[in-house]
Order: C-alpha cells, then structure tokens, then sequence
C-alpha cells in the first residue's frame, strides 16, 4: 500500500493538470470571439471594414471608381423589414460617400437589434472606412417605427494602389440585423 501513495498523488496532479488545461481553453475559446473581431478590424481580414469614427476622407483619387453594392437582412427571430434606399451607387475612391438604410418595426413592441456587416470581396475589406454607421450601436424601434439609418464612407486610396484590387470593380456592404436579448442602457 505505501507504494501505491506516490501513485495516487501523481495521478491527482495530472488530474489536477487536465483540470487546469480545460479550464484555459475554454477562457480561450471564450476569448477567441473578441480577439478574432479585434484582428479583423484592425487589419482589414476576411471582409471586416476600418471603423474610423469621425475620420475625414482623404479625398477622390483621379480615375479611380468602384461601384459599391448594398445588401440588407434581417435574423428569421426580428420582425423587421431592412432594406438599403439605393442598391447600388458609383464610388470615387478616396471621397466621402452616405448612404440609407431603411428600418421598420412590423411588431407591436419596441425591440432593440444589433447590426453585423462585412463587405465582400474579402481583399476589399481592408480598404473600406467607415466613418459613421448604424451598426455602431444598438438601434430600438418603437412598434411600427420606421427609421432611415445613414452609413457614411469611403474607399482608402491604397486601394487604387493594391494591385490585387487591380480587379476589383464592386464591393459589397453586406448588414444582418440581429435581435438584442438584453439592450444596452445608457447612463
């Protein structure tokens, strides 16, 4: 029995070692979510646009266009019709553009959603600024409310520079409005 001791402790450490491995990769896939969202919208990958809040377009780059697509949906679980005002609009790269979007709540309460964007083709992404966006922040419609929503942008000029956007002759901006379970509250 007295050898059979130092066995149990070492099977509690490696239990206690598999415990301690769970629990950091469940943090970590907890984290992963966020730490992904940052990366992507700090470097521009896999579609996510620059969020610029406030910033001042550099201006239009001569002889560069790009033709900028708007797509609108909403989650099957949000009684709202979502629909941009134009589907389409010829973009000078580098000057400020607005956009609407229109809203309306089908319901008989006030419910609040929360809009995920991207913008396609991916390579796209990187050069694409918002400065002023709905999706920035929750948006609560009163029932049968209909809202007209801005989205102010532009086209960084690297992007007339990036040969692998040499192609690029359209971009899409893609929103899904999702339903908020708990609505942030201000104050």
């Amino acid at each position: 029995m007295a050898g059979s001791l130092p066995l149990d402790r070492a099977k509690k450490r490696t239990g206690f070692i598999m415990l301690l491995v769970a629990a950091g990769a469940l943090a970590l896939g907890f984290a992963s979510v966020p730490l992904y969202r940052m990366f992507c919208q700090a470097t521009g990958w896999n579609g996510t646009v620059q969020e610029r809040l406030n910033a001042v377009a550099p201006g239009a780059v001569a002889g560069r266009f790009v033709n900028v697509r708007f797509d609108a949906n909403t989650a099957p679980s949000l009684p709202w019709s979502f629909q941009p005002d134009q589907n389409v609009t010829h973009v000078a790269v580098g000057a400020r553009q607005m956009v609407f979007f229109t809203a309306v709540n089908n319901s008989d309460h006030a419910i609040t959603g929360s809009a995920a964007f991207n913008v396609t083709p991916p390579q796209a992404g990187q050069y694409f600024v918002k400065i002023q966006c709905f999706c920035f922040t929750e948006q609560t419609l009163k029932p049968h409310e209909r809202v007209r929503m801005p989205v102010v942008f532009y086209v960084d000029p690297g992007f007339a520079k990036d040969p692998d956007a040499n192609d690029i002759d359209e971009i899409t901006l893609s929103y899904t409005f999702y339903p908020v379970a708990k609505p942030k509250t201000a104050g």
